[in-house]
């Protein structure tokens, strides 16, 4: 069974700070690329962050220079440090890959953890 759960998010002024965690099982983790999206409400969800299993990254240029997408092989985790936070970075936060699970390694999806909240005061 795949599961990803996030844990991290809260409430924070504007300027904070936050790191999200995703802990991941179920999947080869190492050959694995991995994101983070959000959704605020009434908008569509957006890729924010992303690694691959060589470690490269790319980030939404709304983040670049503040956010910072990292992972951990020896804990199955990836994780996003959220600086220089601002209002509009409020949304619930997703941790995604498009894997094959660890039980029937022909099938490749996405899989989504259940989301944490970010709010951000101005």
């Amino acid at each position: 069974q795949v599961q990803l759960v996030e844990s991290g998010g809260g409430l924070v002024q504007a300027g904070g700070s936050l790191r999200l965690s995703c802990a991941v099982s179920g999947i080869n983790f190492r050959i694995s690329p991995m994101n983070w999206y959000r959704q605020a409400p009434g908008k569509q969800r957006e890729l924010v962050a992303g690694i691959t299993v060589f470690g490269s990254t790319n980030y939404a240029d709304s983040v670049k220079d503040r956010f910072t997408i990292s992972r951990d092989y020896a804990k199955n985790t990836v994780s996003l440090q959220m600086n220089s936070l601002r209002s509009e970075d409020t949304a619930v936060y997703y941790c995604n890959t498009n894997a094959a699970s660890t039980s029937n390694l022909n099938l490749r999806r996405d899989y989504w953890g259940q989301g944490t909240q970010v709010t951000v005061s101005s």
